[in-house]
């Protein structure tokens, strides 16, 4: 299998077959990738049994994805598009809406918290709207607060005003 297109999990397991193939310690290793010594232990079970080609082969573990890398693209079309568009009232993606959109294109529910993750998998990260009118005028607002909002401030009473001395 070429090196190319191995999982991230993949290049971990083959780095640290090199390494113990070039003589170096389970404990050893395990500090130096990063995985817990018993897991280090397994995979030099594999290597001896099968070599760096074993390592490379080791099955995925966890839950299998729901959605393909393909659904995932079209997902990721959907959420560039405008919310308005799959039929939302408002311009704002929210994570419920997304997974709304996500059941209607692929027939899969996912939690918040899975959508959440999804987005981030796909390199979006959360932000938040600007909450001031489109149709604000800056240079109006300015005017306003050096002309006007003196006048209407309140100022302390002479009554106040001595008390404080």
């Amino acid at each position: 299998m070429a090196k190319t297109g191995l999982s991230e999990a993949a290049k971990k397991r083959v780095k640290a077959g090199r390494m113990l193939l070039a003589g170096k310690g389970c404990a050893e290793v395990a500090l130096a990738v990063g995985v817990a010594r018993q897991t280090m232990y397994t995979w030099k079970s594999v290597l001896d049994e099968g070599g760096i080609d074993a390592l490379r082969e080791v099955p995925e573990r966890g839950r299998p994805a729901q959605l393909d890398a393909q659904q995932l693209a079209t997902v990721r079309t959907a959420i560039l598009q405008s919310p308005t568009e799959h039929g939302f009232g408002t311009q704002l993606w929210t994570l419920k809406r997304v997974g709304v959109v996500i059941q209607r294109m692929h027939g899969v529910h996912f939690g918040q918290t899975n959508v959440w993750r999804i987005l981030g998998s796909l390199g979006f990260s959360p932000q938040k709207p600007e909450k001031r009118a489109i149709e604000r005028n800056d240079d109006a607002v300015r005017s306003w607060k050096r002309r006007t909002w003196p006048a209407l401030k309140k100022k302390p009473s002479e009554k106040a005003a001595k008390s404080s001395s």
